[in-house]
């Protein structure tokens, strides 16, 4: 299982996620912003507020996402 070491809010509702193994992935939000308490995410300025809390990405206290949750339905992170 890989671990979340850092987490950037990007443009466009989508979060990079960087794992403990380098990895990075980007996962877009915006098919959850209809959708009971991910609604809150519309609000730009608490969209950017994102952060890690015992290994799980979250913007409060009521909306978080696990780590495999993230890896399985994200894709890897383009630099270019």
């Amino acid at each position: 299982m890989n671990r979340i070491k850092e987490v950037k809010p990007l443009e466009d509702y989508k979060i990079l996620v960087i794992f403990d193994n380098g990895e990075k992935r980007v996962k877009d939000m915006k098919p959850y912003l209809e959708k009971g308490v991910f609604k809150k995410l519309k609000d730009k300025e608490f969209f950017k507020s994102v952060k890690i809390v015992y290994g799980t990405v979250t913007w409060d206290k009521n909306i978080d996402l696990c780590a495999d949750s993230i890896y399985e339905s994200s894709y890897i992170y383009n630099e270019e």
